[in-house]
């Protein structure tokens, strides 16, 4: 019975280069000062009609509009292409969620301090 070959398709794809790309380490991610002049306790207003306290840095308090409800957003952002995006890292409260927080503050520092 004769012998059926099977031929290796050869592939023009490029996506395996070598050990060259490989352990490269990633480039320096520094978060950028905000530039961003106001006090901590003063609001400034977002390009987008948010209300934006600045925390430290890029960590930063904001008042949103999301699905007709106002909510609190607590959140690190970082800048890409010139721009001030949200990152996963945060929260967003909704009013009663906020006003609970508010209400239990003096608990949450006691419970810090001792």
């Amino acid at each position: 019975m004769p012998r059926i070959s099977k031929k290796k398709q050869s592939s023009s794809s490029d996506s395996d280069s070598g050990p060259d790309d490989r352990n490269v380490p990633p480039p320096n991610k520094k978060a950028k000062e905000s530039g961003n002049s106001t006090k901590n306790d003063e609001p400034a207003g977002g390009g987008d009609g948010a209300t934006i306290w600045t925390l430290e840095g890029m960590r930063q308090v904001r008042i949103n509009e999301f699905r007709g409800r106002k909510m609190v957003d607590i959140r690190e952002f970082y800048e890409k292409d010139g721009k001030v995006l949200p990152g996963k890292k945060g929260i967003s409260l909704t009013l009663s969620q906020w006003k609970k927080l508010l209400a239990i503050t003096d608990d949450v520092t006691r419970a810090l301090e001792h």
